[in-house]
């Protein structure tokens, strides 16, 4: 097995907060702690911060390692400044509870802990952030898409509410259509009583936050198809692929590399079998670990399989017969798909932004 240590002359660990950064630099492979200091997350404050690595390591851009929580988050701006001085910048692993205990915690201590998980890790093993123009715009989209579709919902169901408990004149007793929330939206002040009054303004209120919501959904689902078409076609030629689906685990993916293996992307995907084994029962069961959105589009794939294509609908009706769960089922396809995409994309990697 191949180590950090037997790579990397320092590694630098950083924990990331919203208004600070704090550094750990550790020399390899002694894991001596060289020194510590907290910068700002302004731009002339990462700047400084990068600087202060690279006095402190004579300029071996090469030697240094730099490990950071939350890469894709409070730590996005500092691992950018860091890629494009030269640094490899990788997330760093969660440390186990056994370290913590009794340790105490502090912004300091983090960053330490963060440099010497990272200094025995396997080479192998080190997660790359994710990088690039094209993963960053992919990233932005199905983040925003989530966030419309929830925001859709909680609208429709408060517009139900309203309609259910509230004499305005439409019948909500089924689920509603687009045709009656356009209806609801076009509604007019009347002449009534001051409580259906306000329900009525309301529930218009709520019927063209709908509409809204379903006019950026469509213009969001517009560029992502556009980005997937270019950049990664061979995704869409999979069976049960859309383009939603297809931009998560672009996203993911990242970059050739990234990934090392299709047992690491099930792992990141949360999609790897989980031995769940007692006694005379051999059995595995659905990991509930992992990427969830990823997870996520990797299920909708599978459900879409299931309902419209016909060699899974006969492998679904073999299994079943062979007296295997749904569940059960579902996770095997999972796990198929999961080695797919990793066969598709390594064989034709997305073209880069």
């Amino acid at each position: 097995m191949s180590i950090v240590a037997d790579h990397y002359r320092f590694v630098v660990g950083v924990d990331t907060h919203a208004a600070t950064h704090t550094y750990a630099l550790l020399e390899s492979p002694s894991g001596r702690e060289l020194g510590t200091e907290t910068f700002p997350t302004t731009v002339a404050g990462l700047n400084r911060a990068i600087a202060w690595v690279g006095r402190r390591t004579g300029g071996d851009v090469d030697g240094v390692l730099v490990s950071a929580e939350g890469t894709g988050s409070y730590g996005a701006v500092m691992a950018d400044l860091m890629s494009q001085s030269g640094y490899r910048v990788v997330e760093a692993p969660a440390p186990s509870a056994k370290r913590l205990r009794g340790r105490g915690k502090t912004d300091s201590l983090d960053a330490v802990t963060a440099a010497r998980s990272t200094l025995v890790m396997d080479l192998n093993r080190l997660r790359d952030r994710r990088a690039g123009e094209l993963q960053t715009a992919l990233k932005v989209l199905t983040g925003a898409r989530e966030q419309m579709n929830a925001e859709r919902l909680r609208s429709i169901n408060a517009l139900t509410a309203l309609l259910r408990t509230h004499s305005l004149g439409l019948d909500a007793r089924k689920a509603l259509t687009l045709t009656q929330i356009r209806a609801v939206a076009s509604w007019r002040r009347r002449q009534e009583n001051l409580g259906l009054s306000v329900a009525r303004a309301d529930a218009v209120r709520h019927a063209r936050r709908v509409l809204e919501l379903d006019d950026d959904l469509t213009s969001n689902r517009e560029q992502v198809t556009t980005l997937v078409s270019d950049h990664a076609p061979v995704l869409l030629e999979m069976t049960g692929v859309g383009a939603v689906t297809a931009a998560v685990v672009m996203a993911v993916w990242s970059h050739p590399g990234r990934v090392r293996s299709e047992a690491a992307l099930a792992q990141i995907a949360g999609t790897c079998p989980i031995p769940a084994s007692s006694g005379n029962t051999t059995r595995h069961r659905l990991n509930r670990g992992g990427d969830r959105q990823l997870n996520r589009a990797i299920n909708t794939i599978v459900l879409t399989r299931m309902r419209m294509d016909p060699a899974t609908r006969a492998y679904v009706e073999r299994r079943t017969a062979e007296g295997r769960t749904k569940k059960e089922i579902s996770r095997s396809l999972k796990r198929y798909v999961t080695r797919q995409i990793h066969r598709t994309l390594t064989a034709s990697p997305p073209l880069a932004a």
